[in-house]
């Protein structure tokens, strides 16, 4: 009976240091969580139980347990790197299956789609067209194709015209083209200040709209031209003032509106973009007595723009960057949470499945319902202490050199009973 003991114990031995032999190999494995070997004693038993003075026949396997502890984070260039400091897990699609894991080294694939080295998708909270997200998870996605231009609708100035200003003695006159033969454009001389800013048609065409501003004879009264590529759009509108610089309440907003503008290309033809209205506010406007001064000009147009960048922040909202200013959000990464993640069945390339053990996985934002935060631009690295393992290593030898001893022992006592005459 001494062999089969000490068998199960070089048994056992063995697989302990298969263990710490893989933790080892997996010391520098993104994601990789540390496992150990667990023990029970046997003993032969019947119907009734053990007796009071029964021998045990050795040791079994009664698990290999892994060991969810936090990773060392390492910070990285790449912004699809992400990493959970916490609890929690990335969840995958492969084909529609579910998968788990720690490691976050995602890269985009042809069609767009953010997965792992072995191609599973990640899971993301989707959003809709205002950038609200909503409850539903599908596979995160980058728009790598250009993005619609969205024509200006409103453009909001605010500035100061000086109040200390005398009446140009040149009359403005008008209207202008640029494009007329010869080309006719306001005088300098004509006009107390202007100022200029772009817009954009429906086709994502930049265009260059100009309001001139003209002192009247009227105390606190001022006429605007607008000009759109060096075309009379506008005008005279008047502005006019308290006596205190600004405008009286009762008459706000102070806007200058435009109906029917047709855009223009270079060449004063059309551009094929429908005609647009342009509401220009000026409710923001002063006159005090300081140089003139534009403090902010705000317009709601872009023209098409192309992914330039990628942004995910600690809550794990995906931002897309374009090449034309814009910022739009794609998705939340979804991270998992398991009441007993022990209770996970690896499935190698650093995943996991879920189990009944495990209990059912719970889904919420990073940061949310006790799941850790996202790091982005950074790597989890394994959960491995070499040192620790490297004694593990020492003491399974030792085990095993002992159970041999006994198997050793047992044959020469063996031996001696067969040499008996």
């Amino acid at each position: 009976m001494a062999f089969d003991t000490a068998v199960s114990g070089i048994n056992a031995a063995t697989a302990d240091l298969g263990v710490i032999g893989n933790n080892i190999a997996n010391s520098s494995t993104t994601g990789f969580k540390t496992s150990r070997a667990e023990f029970a004693d046997v003993y032969a038993s019947s119907l009734l139980g053990a007796g009071g003075n029964a021998i045990g026949k050795g040791v079994s396997l009664a698990g290999v347990t892994q060991e969810f502890t936090q990773g060392n984070i390492s910070f990285t260039n790449n912004a699809l790197d992400l990493a959970i400091n916490g609890n929690g897990f990335f969840l995958l699609s492969d084909d529609g299956a579910a998968l788990y894991t720690r490691a976050g080294n995602f890269q985009v694939d042809r069609e767009g789609f953010l997965v792992t080295n072995e191609g599973h998708r990640l899971q993301a909270f989707e959003v809709d067209n205002t950038g609200t997200v909503n409850g539903q998870t599908g596979d995160l996605q980058l728009d790598t194709s250009l993005i619609d231009p969205n024509p200006t609708a409103l453009t909001e100035l605010t500035a100061n015209l000086d109040s200390r200003q005398v009446p140009p003695t040149v009359p403005f006159g008008g209207p202008f083209d640029a494009f007329a033969t010869p080309p006719t454009v306001p005088d300098s001389a004509s006009f107390n200040a202007t100022t200029s800013s772009t817009i954009y048609d429906g086709l994502g065409n930049a265009h260059v709209m100009s309001l001139y501003f003209v002192k009247t004879a009227n105390a606190n009264e001022w006429e605007v031209h607008t000009l759109v590529d060096g075309v009379t759009t506008s005008g005279p509108d008047l502005l006019n003032f308290q006596s205190n610089g600004k405008f009286d309440p009762l008459t706000l907003p102070v806007d200058i509106d435009i109906t029917g503008w047709n855009p223009l290309n270079g060449s004063g033809l059309p551009t094929g973009a429908d005609p647009q209205d342009l509401t220009i506010s000026l409710s923001q406007f002063t006159q005090f007595g300081a140089e003139f001064a534009v403090s902010s000009a705000v317009q709601d147009g872009f023209t098409t723009g192309q992914l330039y960048g990628l942004e995910i922040d600690d809550s794990g909202v995906v931002f897309a960057r374009y090449t034309n200013g814009q910022a739009r959000a794609l998705g939340q990464v979804a991270i998992a949470g398991f009441s007993n993640p022990n209770g996970l069945q690896p499935l190698g390339d650093t995943s996991w499945a879920e189990t009944f053990s495990s209990g059912a996985a719970t889904l919420g934002a990073p940061g949310s319902s006790g799941l850790g935060v996202l790091q982005s631009g950074a790597l989890e690295g394994s959960n491995v202490d070499i040192t620790e393992q490297l004694v593990d290593m020492i003491i399974a030898q030792r085990n095993f050199q002992a159970n041999a001893q006994v198997i050793q022992t047992e044959d020469t006592i063996t031996q001696t009973i067969i040499n008996l005459r």
